[in-house]
């Protein structure tokens, strides 16, 4: 397994493995799981943007209620 090496400083460093400890996870897996939950986060809003700016119409509540028989 590739490995990624990462530099902070004495302070970022203790922060994190302090969080760490304090969630019962190693370093490592904390890293992996904010970096990946990170990346799925950008990747989410880029395509609520593209969704956002290529809709032609929006209904308000009401009206999807209505419509619904609602």
């Amino acid at each position: 397994m590739p490995t990624i090496s990462l530099r902070v400083d004495d302070r970022d460093s203790k922060l994190i493995r302090d969080y760490a400890k304090l969630k019962n996870t190693s370093v490592s897996d904390l890293m992996r799981n904010a970096t990946i939950e990170k990346i799925e986060d950008e990747i989410d809003v880029e395509n609520f943007d593209h969704v956002l700016a290529n809709m032609e119409k929006t209904h308000s509540l009401d009206d999807v209620k209505k419509e619904l028989g609602l």
